[in-house]
């Protein structure tokens, strides 16, 4: 956790990176809004693309380490990383995992977030909400003066006090002049380890929970990740700024639920 350089961002820095985030968080927004029954995933990237187009940025995504989408989108099971498809219809009873990059002058905005479509089970809509949650949860120790390893502990805790499992293998991580930038921020940790967080560094935290099992695989794509025993995964992400005060969310917008959904049955047994 936390090797290699951090970057501290300051001045015009700051609002550029707050420029690209904001787009991003737009672009995932009115994408969001357009996920229906009957709508195939080649369409919803179509839309994002488009919307990307619009506002003079592109992907941050597309051809990343040979990746072959510009967004990524992964429906139920799939915890990350799915590719559009022209023959992958979206059915009421989805979840849809929307993960949105996006450069602007040079500045990449992140942000990823759950949809649910049209009658979803009760429990599969808690663990949305739980995954939110979790995400808020971490977001309130990217402060400076925390170590990284109390808001990844954060994290975990609040997934494990739903009987939640927290997917290991993938992580958020730092952002800014590139997607991937240092620290690595699993959704894991120790509180008190890791670097200790200074105002200016920009995080992408993004918890990935799966309703059964944490272990998952790698499909023979070599991008899609779905849960080992094939239960929903759910999904969330902001790009954040660490401050001396309050954090920032880079890519705002207003929470999935207004309200703690239902919740009929108890989660899975939660692996050590």
């Amino acid at each position: 956790m936390g090797e290699g350089k951090i970057h501290i961002r300051r001045g015009p820095e700051l609002e550029m990176a707050r420029q690209s985030g904001h787009m991003a968080a737009e672009i995932l927004r009115l994408t969001a809004a357009m996920i229906r029954p009957g709508v195939t995933t080649l369409e919803v990237e179509e839309v994002a693309v488009a919307l990307m187009k619009e506002r003079n940025c592109r992907s941050a995504f597309y051809q990343y380490r040979k990746f072959p989408g510009h967004i990524c989108i992964s429906l139920n099971d799939e915890v990350v990383h799915g590719i559009a498809s022209a023959s992958r219809t979206i059915q009421s009873g989805d979840i849809v995992k929307i993960d949105i990059g996006i450069v602007r002058n040079g500045w990449v905005g992140d942000n990823a977030m759950t949809v649910p479509v049209g009658d979803v089970d009760p429990a599969t809509l808690h663990l949305l909400w739980a995954t939110e949650e979790s995400l808020h949860v971490g977001i309130a120790y990217a402060r400076e003066g925390k170590r990284l390893g109390d808001l990844c502990s954060a994290i975990e805790r609040t997934v494990r006090g739903f009987r939640y499992a927290v997917v290991e293998e993938f992580v958020g991580h730092g952002v800014g002049r590139k997607l991937h930038e240092p620290p690595q921020i699993p959704n894991h940790g120790t509180p008190g380890d890791g670097p200790k967080l200074r105002a200016g560094m920009i995080l992408a935290i993004e918890p990935m929970v799966n309703l059964g099992t944490k272990r998952v695989e790698i499909l023979s794509d070599n991008w899609t990740v779905k849960t080992l025993d094939r239960k929903p995964s759910a999904h969330f992400e902001h790009t954040v700024l660490v401050t001396k005060g309050d954090p920032e969310i880079l890519t705002p917008r207003a929470r999935l639920f207004t309200a703690v959904p239902s919740r009929p049955t108890e989660g899975a047994n939660v692996e050590s």
